[in-house]
C-alpha cells in the first residue's frame, strides 16, 4: 500500500500550528492574568490608602472645628482685653504728649519721645543742641525712630521744614546735619547700594508728599553739576530721599548724574548711583570721573560696580600720582620757587600721598601698590611742616622787652624781663576752607575750589601710619603757634587733600630718578593761602 507523504506533511504542519497557537494563547492567558492581579492589588491599596486619608481628614476636620468653637467663644474675652488695652495705650499717649521731658532723662528717651510725638520741629531742635554727641545719637536714632507712628512721614515733615527755611541761612547748617542723620536712619546706604529703584514700601500718600517735597527741594538746588547751590552732603539727602521713595521717574536723569558727577567725593554716592538704577551706565559715569582728574573717586565707583577689570585700580592710582607730582612742580613753577609756592605744593604732595594711602588699604591693594614709599615721604612732609612752622613763630616773635621793676630803665635789653609778647589765639577755619581731594587743572578759580565739595558726615580715623605727628594747621597764617590744633572736617574716602592745580608732586629720592626736595626752603615758607566757600 502507497503511502502519500505530502498529506502527512501537511498534516504534521498542521499540528505543528495548531501548537503554536496554544503555547501562543497560553501566554497571553498568564500575561493577561499577572497584569489584572497588578492592577487588583494596586487598586487594593489606593482604596486603603484613601480610607486612612478620609479617617485623618475626619479627625482634622473634627480637631479644627472644636479650635474655632474655643476661639469663638474666646472671641468676648479678646474683646474686652483689646479695649482694655488701647484704652491704656490712649492714656499713655495722652500723658506722653502733656509731660514735658526731664532735664536729666537720658539721650534714648528723649528721642524716643520726640518721635513717639511725632514733633519733628522739637526732634530737630534737640538734636542740634546734643550735636556734639554725634556718635551717641548716631547709635540711637534709629531704634528711636521705631517708636514713632510713621517714621517716613516724621521725616518728610523734618525735611520739609529744612527746604522751606533754607532761604533765611539761620542755623541752616545745623538742620542739614540733622536732617541727614534723620534720612540716614531711614534710608541707610549700605541697603540701597547694590539695587535698582526700589519699589515704593509706603503708602501712596506718602510717596506723593515726598515728590514734592523733592521737587521743592530741587527748585533751591540749581541745574546740578559745578554750579549747584548745594553741599556734598545736602546732595547725598536729596540722593537718598529720592531713591528710598522710588521717585526717579519723577526727575530728569541727566539732572541726577550730574548730581553723581559733582559730589562723586561721597562715600556713599557709589551705592546711591547703583540705587538709582545707573549700573549699566557706571563705565560712562566712571569716565567722565577719569578724564575730569578724580581718579580716586573712580575706584571706589570700580569697586562698587563690579568694574574693576576694565578701570584697573592700580592704573588709575598711578595716574592719580602722577598728575600730582605734575601738579606740585607746577605749583612750584609758577611760583617761581617762592615761599609761598613752596608751602602750597608741599601741601598738595602731602594730601594727595594721605589719599592715596587710604584708597589701597580701603581696597586691600597693598601687594599690587606699595606704599612704603608714600610713607616715608608722608613723615619727611610733617617732619618738615614743623619745622616750618617752628621757624615761622621764631621769625614773627618781637624782642623781649625790659621788666618794668627790674631797675635796668626802658631799655629793650634781650636778656632781662619776661616776654611782653602774647602768643595769637587760635585760628578757626569753617568746614569749607579744608581742602579737599586734588584735581588735574592747574590753578583753579576760587569759585571752583572743591573743598566744600568733599566734606561730609562719613569720618574716617586719622591717618596712623606716619612716623612723625601731625603738626597743628596754618599756624604760620596767623604769626605764632596757638594752643589747640582747630577741627578738621572729616573726609570721605581718605584724610584731607589740598586742592589742586595742574600738576603733581617733585617726589624724594624714594621716587626713583626725580629730583630732590633739598631745594625746598622750608625754613622761610610763607602761608599759603586758602579758598573759602
Amino acid at each position: 500500500m502507497a503511502i502519500d507523504t505530502d498529506r502527512v506533511q501537511k498534516l504534521f504542519d498542521s499540528l505543528e500550528a495548531q501548537k503554536t497557537i496554544l503555547s501562543t494563547c497560553t501566554q497571553l492567558y498568564k500575561t493577561l492574568s499577572n497584569h489584572f492581579s497588578s492592577l487588583q492589588h494596586s487598586l487594593s491599596q489606593k482604596s486603603s490608602s484613601l480610607d486612612s486619608k478620609f479617617q485623618a481628614l475626619e479627625s482634622d476636620s473634627k480637631k479644627t472645628l472644636e479650635s474655632l468653637d474655643q476661639r469663638e467663644n474666646s472671641i468676648p474675652e479678646r474683646e474686652s482685653s483689646a479695649a482694655a488695652r488701647i484704652e491704656e495705650q490712649r492714656e499713655a499717649a495722652l500723658s506722653e504728649f502733656e509731660k514735658a521731658v526731664p532735664e536729666n532723662a537720658e539721650l534714648s528717651e528723649c528721642l524716643k519721645s520726640y518721635c513717639r510725638k511725632m514733633d519733628s520741629s522739637g526732634l530737630l531742635r534737640f538734636m542740634v543742641s546734643k550735636r556734639k554727641e554725634s556718635m551717641s545719637l548716631r547709635s540711637e536714632i534709629v531704634s528711636a525712630m521705631e517708636e514713632s507712628v510713621d517714621s517716613a512721614r516724621l521725616v518728610l515733615d523734618a525735611v520739609e521744614e529744612f527746604v522751606s527755611q533754607k532761604s533765611g541761612k539761620v542755623g541752616i547748617p545745623d538742620k542739614r546735619w540733622a536732617c541727614g542723620m534723620l534720612m540716614q536712619a531711614l534710608f541707610p546706604a549700605a541697603e540701597l547700594g547694590g539695587k535698582t529703584v526700589p519699589k515704593p514700601a509706603f503708602a501712596r500718600s506718602v510717596v506723593e508728599r515726598a515728590a514734592r517735597v523733592a521737587e521743592l527741594w530741587k527748585g533751591k538746588m540749581g541745574d546740578g553739576g559745578e554750579g549747584s547751590m548745594i553741599g556734598p552732603t545736602e546732595a547725598a539727602m536729596f540722593m537718598q530721599m529720592v531713591a528710598g521713595f522710588g521717585l526717579k521717574p519723577k526727575f530728569d536723569e541727566e539732572f541726577l548724574r550730574k548730581q553723581v558727577l559733582e559730589f562723586a567725593s561721597r562715600r556713599d554716592m557709589p551705592k546711591l548711583a547703583i540705587a538709582l538704577g545707573f549700573g549699566e551706565k557706571m563705565g560712562d559715569i566712571i569716565d567722565e570721573l577719569v578724564k575730569s582728574g578724580k581718579e580716586i573717586e573712580a575706584v571706589y565707583f570700580a569697586s562698587e560696580s563690579g568694574l574693576t577689570e576694565r578701570f584697573s585700580p592700580v592704573s588709575l592710582l598711578k595716574s592719580y600720582l602722577h598728575n600730582s607730582r605734575k601738579n606740585a612742580t607746577t605749583i612750584l613753577k609758577n611760583g617761581n620757587y617762592s615761599t609761598a609756592a613752596t608751602e602750597e605744593s608741599g601741601n598738595v604732595e602731602l594730601n594727595s600721598i594721605k589719599t592715596i594711602i587710604k584708597c589701597v588699604e580701603d581696597h586691600k591693594l597693598e601687594s599690587e601698590f606699595s606704599i612704603d614709599s608714600l610713607r616715608k615721604r608722608a613723615t619727611q612732609l610733617e617732619k618738615a611742616k614743623v619745622e616750618r612752622k617752628k621757624s615761622s613763630a621764631g621769625a614773627s616773635k618781637p624782642p623781649n622787652k625790659r621788666a618794668h621793676g627790674g631797675g635796668s630803665g626802658s631799655g629793650s635789653g634781650r636778656g632781662s624781663g619776661p616776654s611782653a609778647f602774647r602768643p595769637a589765639k587760635a585760628p578757626k577755619f569753617s568746614n569749607s576752607t579744608y581742602p579737599s581731594f586734588g584735581r588735574r587743572n592747574p590753578a583753579p578759580p576760587p569759585q571752583h575750589s572743591p573743598a566744600g565739595r568733599y566734606s561730609g558726615p562719613f569720618s574716617y580715623p586719622a591717618q596712623g601710619v606716619y612716623d612723625g605727628p601731625t603738626p597743628p594747621p596754618y599756624a604760620s597764617t596767623y604769626g605764632g603757634p596757638h594752643p589747640q590744633t582747630p577741627t578738621i572736617p572729616q573726609q570721605h574716602y581718605s584724610l584731607s587733600v589740598d586742592d589742586m592745580g595742574a600738576g603733581g608732586m617733585r617726589a624724594s629720592g624714594s621716587y626713583g630718578g626725580q629730583t630732590s626736595y633739598n631745594a625746598y626752603d622750608y625754613a622761610a615758607a610763607a602761608p599759603p593761602t586758602y579758598h573759602t566757600q
